[in-house]
């Protein structure tokens, strides 16, 4: 088991409020859209992703970790905030529900794109889209109508997100998800927190 590939992703975490405002955010919606429409996220399941890197070979896992740290080199802790909602593609054919975020967006772009670019090398492609971040509330489901799908967005379109909640960004996450039937789980592999200070040696 140890030798196993394991499905791995570069994130930053969400502190409890955080993820306690999102869920408020999702218990409001729920009142809204019919249950079948959609499958929520579990709120301690979201996360701003980073990078995707699929299945990685656990021999891989060192060379991983000190690219991140050459990553998060030259960047402060920055704050962040919960602000805004949307769907993807569009609110006319909504997809994926989301919240948006707020705060020290250059910051978090600037960082995005150095893990990027230090993460390249290993063999991981840089994304050809571009980083849209934002946090998942839900995905609509097969068993969604077209009426149902039609009215989601009209309904994510309408409400607001009014509460900023703020929190500050000091470390970068490499996660483990593992994939279950009741959705997925996620663990922590390595932390590497943000260092104003270049390496030496």
């Amino acid at each position: 088991m140890m030798n196993e590939s394991r499905r791995l992703f570069i994130a930053i975490e969400l502190p409890p409020d955080i993820l306690k405002t999102i869920a408020r955010v999702q218990a409001d919606l729920k009142q809204a859209i019919p249950d079948r429409a959609v499958r929520w996220t579990r709120p301690e399941g979201i996360h701003l992703t980073l990078k995707f890197l699929g299945d990685v070979h656990p021999s891989r896992l060192d060379a991983i970790k000190a690219a991140l740290r050459q990553a998060v080199t030259g960047h402060a802790p920055f704050e962040l905030s919960i602000h805004g909602s949307g769907c993807f593609p569009d609110f006319a054919r909504p997809r994926v529900l989301w919240v948006g975020l707020a705060g020290e967006m250059e910051s978090l772009h600037a960082l995005q794109t150095d893990v990027e670019s230090s993460i390249a090398p290993l063999g991981f492609p840089t994304e050809e889209r571009g980083f849209n971040p934002h946090l998942t509330l839900a995905r609509t489901s097969q068993q969604a109508s077209r009426e149902d799908i039609a009215q989601i967005g009209k309904i994510v379109q309408a409400y607001s997100v009014r509460q900023l909640v703020a929190w500050q960004v000091k470390s970068i996450y490499l996660m483990h998800s593992r994939l279950k039937p009741d959705g997925a789980q996620y663990t922590q592999v390595a932390e590497v927190a943000l260092s104003e200070q270049p390496l030496t040696g």
